[in-house]
């Protein structure tokens, strides 16, 4: 429960940080590569889910054991598929190498299934 709320404030924390280091620093480089609205969508893909992760880690407080353990995959299928998704984006960002986006369904597939887990997680809550 602590750990999902603290890896969802990291996440949110680096996605602000990524947020302004690309609206400032490398603006230049991403508008020049074309690359800017795939940075953005990185970094609002990873806040979204970041902000998920906080919402999980609040509920498995109140939440019973069936519930719990729904939830925790939830969480951990969040924080995978931020890293998978939004970490295609930007090292297609930062590298220019377009192969990394093969990746990135996967990425999408694993939050997808966070969203699922999560919807199941709800009907067992009390």
């Amino acid at each position: 429960m602590k750990f999902m709320i603290q890896a969802g404030g990291i996440l949110g924390a680096l996605a602000v940080a990524l947020g302004a280091f690309g609206a400032h620093a490398l603006k230049g480089m991403l508008e020049t590569s074309g690359r800017l609205e795939t940075f953005e969508t990185a970094v609002k893909y990873q806040f979204y889910h970041a902000l998920a992760m906080v919402l999980v880690g609040i509920l498995m407080q109140r939440a019973g054991a069936d519930a719990v353990r729904l939830l925790g995959w939830s969480g951990n299928a969040f924080a995978i598929g931020v890293i998978i998704f939004s970490g295609s984006l930007y090292a297609i960002c930062f590298t220019g190498i377009t192969k990394f986006g093969a990746t990135a369904p996967i990425g999408g597939l694993a939050l997808i299934v966070g969203w699922i887990l999560l919807i199941m997680a709800a009907g067992k809550l009390a």
